[in-house]
């Protein structure tokens, strides 16, 4: 069976805006990346980690260094 990407949404370290996102198991179970915020374009450090016991992904957001 095929990963399915999952459409998730984090908030905004810089303004607190919820963003929707996409999710790709094809990137393993825990990775990170940079993703722009869709409402202050600021960039946000994400960090995707999946949860076992919940069977779904979580996002953590960040300030970018």
């Amino acid at each position: 069976m095929e990963p399915v990407v999952q459409s998730k949404s984090f908030i905004c370290a810089y303004c607190g805006e919820r963003n929707d996102t996409f999710v790709d198991p094809a990137q393993g179970r825990n990775h990170t990346y940079i993703e722009d915020c869709q409402v202050c374009c600021r960039p946000n450090q994400l960090h995707i980690h999946f949860d076992e016991w919940n069977k779904s992904y979580q996002i953590r957001a960040e300030m970018s260094r």
